[in-house]
């Protein structure tokens, strides 16, 4: 699937003229504000989205200081445009790459579901609050009295206590929870061994994602690897051959991949092997949010995906907002989707 897919995208044309960037800020869940880059290319009357979704602040003020000064404009298949990209950040390429998707699409008047071949999906998602400090059950259940069937990906830590994890698991909507090892720093402290433990037995049917594996999280994980799941490593099909042990599902988040050519590679690596998929969101302020519910349409679309509409990670539940799953919503033309409730 994957070579006549990116046979059939690589050649699409694309011209570019020019392109501009857009800074978007605002705070989010867990207590902290997010900045993201909207890249606007423009090119024979239309104009393409991606978003640059990097972590750090310092990341976008930098780019946004430097202003439009990539040699972008001209004629070019996707291809060529990602081979002349000279850009190692993948979070930074996949703005860009999404972009000319977009426009590339839009001049050739067809949807990303039309070069696909395959018919979006309703989307299901799940919602990803943070639990304050110390960490309380009372946004899990302020969304769950706004809305049963709501489901959720939680981030454990060493100061969930036992009597937290009984009252989160007595729900019976938590479906992820992500140890994040992979956002640990030189000189933190080794894996909580007694958290992965008690996570892995007091959520028996949840997805356990990107544990440190060392000698004694292995041995506790061990009984329950069908339900480990990995995310921060993965960023091609070669870190999926490389991981501990064949996984049985796995988080896709496009822009970790930063080359289109890349993340067709590892759907279909995925699909041929028989490893489930499910999306994973950063936090999207602007036209991102809405590409990745719109790949999830098409890929995964029956999955705990961690794409909810933008309003969920608002810093306080509300009650209004569309329900899981969300209709399918392409755009005419383009790699666009409407989302629910956005205004880009």
């Amino acid at each position: 699937m994957a070579e006549s897919l990116w046979k059939r995208f690589a050649e699409l044309a694309v011209q570019i003229d020019g392109y501009e960037l857009e800074r978007f800020e605002k705070p989010v869940t867990r207590g902290f504000t997010r900045v993201t880059t909207v890249v606007h290319l423009q090119g024979g009357g239309e104009e393409g989205l991606g978003e640059d979704v990097t972590w750090y602040a310092e990341h976008h003020d930098r780019e946004q200081a430097a202003g439009e000064v990539l040699p972008l404009a001209g004629s070019s298949t996707l291809k060529s445009f990602s081979d002349a990209l000279e850009m190692e950040d993948a979070w930074r390429r996949w703005a860009y790459e999404s972009a000319a998707l977009d426009l590339a699409l839009r001049q050739g008047g067809m949807t990303l579901a039309e070069a696909v071949g395959r018919e979006p999906q309703p989307v299901r998602f799940v919602i990803s609050p943070g639990l304050g400090d110390p960490p309380t059950s009372a946004v899990v259940n302020r969304w769950l009295e706004i809305d049963p069937a709501h489901r959720f990906k939680l981030d454990p830590a060493s100061d969930w206590t036992d009597e937290l994890i009984a009252e989160l698991a007595g729900t019976r909507a938590v479906v992820t929870t992500d140890y994040k090892a992979y956002y640990s720093h030189e000189g933190d402290a080794p894996p909580d061994v007694d958290l992965y433990r008690r996570v892995a037995e007091g959520f028996p049917e949840a997805f356990l994602e990107d544990p440190a594996l060392t000698a004694d999280t292995d041995l506790v994980l061990e009984p329950y690897r069908e339900r480990v799941t990995w995310d921060a490593p993965i960023h091609s099909v070669a870190d999926v051959e490389g991981l501990a042990y064949p996984p049985r599902v796995l988080n896709s988040k496009p822009s970790r991949f930063g080359r289109l050519s890349e993340l067709l590679a590892f759907y279909a690596h995925c699909e041929s092997n028989g490893i489930g998929l499910y999306g994973g969101g950063m936090f999207e302020l602007g036209p991102g949010r809405g590409q990745i519910q719109y790949l999830a349409s098409l890929f995964h679309a029956d999955a705990p995906n961690d794409v909810a509409p933008r309003a969920y990670n608002d810093p306080e539940p509300r009650p209004g907002l569309p329900g899981s799953p969300i209709e399918p919503a392409p755009e005419p033309r383009g790699f666009r989707w409407t989302e629910p409730g956005a205004t880009l």
